[in-house]
């Protein structure tokens, strides 16, 4: 039952840059969605829903999780915070601290550190993004043992995701808007587009988009995509005429992606 599910504070106490102490607005969360008994592969993947940067959708996270715990996979859907009272970067370390949250916590929930996963829709697709493109090996350093934990995702999903900010006209300007506040430097538009900022250690990606998404252009996965294959990072691409932009987790890409997940031992 949803209101049995554990819920788990991205950090002991403040998370970074937060401001107020309301849970539904200012404080990151993580949701456990855990597989039957017995039924667990041992990999893990963070959730990451849509919403522009406005809000965080429900109608992406609980299906995903439900989706990923029927088959094995161990999700944590990501609670993070968002444009109308936060901007960049407090999205971008909630997602972060999530990943290596999951990983520093593996052993807990039997889970392989080397496994853990993300998957993201829309604007929860460009976070996912950039944690595929702007991740680091961890501090060691850090008296927070949870910081010591690598950020890079073993593999990404992504789900018509927002990846460009200056790519006129196919900026979706809410998500910017919301994420960068009102004038943010060309700089700061580039480094968080992150076709732009692939690399060679990016991780195998599942990109889904719909040539007929009117809200998010389909050019925003082509140039992505363009620059995985550049970069020979491993990749599938689904792209057809899948109808409007949202359409959350459907049978028509999610059991491809499934049997990807299985090849790549999640």
């Amino acid at each position: 039952k949803l209101e049995d599910l554990q819920v788990l504070r991205l950090w002991p106490g403040d998370a970074p840059l937060q401001n107020g102490d309301k849970p539904e607005v200012d404080v990151p969360t993580l949701t456990v969605f855990l597989p039957l008994t017995g039924k667990a592969s041992g990999a893990a993947m963070v959730v990451i829903p849509g919403g522009a940067y406005s809000h965080v959708s429900p109608r992406e996270g609980i299906p995903a999780g439900q989706w990923l715990a029927s088959n094995g996979i161990t999700a944590f859907i990501l609670k993070y915070r968002v444009g109308q009272k936060y901007h960049y970067p407090a999205e971008t370390d909630d997602a972060t601290r999530a990943v290596r949250y999951v990983r520093a916590n593996a052993a807990a929930w039997g889970l392989d550190p080397n496994r853990v996963g993300i998957i993201g829709f829309s604007a929860g697709g460009h976070l996912a993004s950039y944690l595929a493109t702007h991740f680091d090996a961890g501090d060691p350093n850090s008296a927070d043992p949870i910081e010591r934990a690598s950020s890079r995702p073993d593999l990404h999903i992504l789900l018509y995701p927002v990846i460009t900010l200056v790519d006129e006209p196919l900026v979706e300007r809410g998500s910017r808007n919301y994420l960068l506040g009102p004038n943010p430097s060309p700089e700061l538009e580039e480094l968080l587009s992150n076709d732009r900022q692939v690399k060679k250690d990016t991780p195998p990606a599942f990109v889904v988009a719909s040539t007929q998404d009117t809200t998010v252009p389909v050019a925003n996965s082509d140039h992505y995509t363009d620059a995985l294959a550049a970069n020979n990072v491993p990749y599938v691409y689904v792209r057809q005429p899948m109808g409007g932009h949202g359409f959350g987790v459907k049978n028509f890409w999610s059991v491809q992606a499934m049997a990807w997940l299985h090849t790549r031992k999640f």
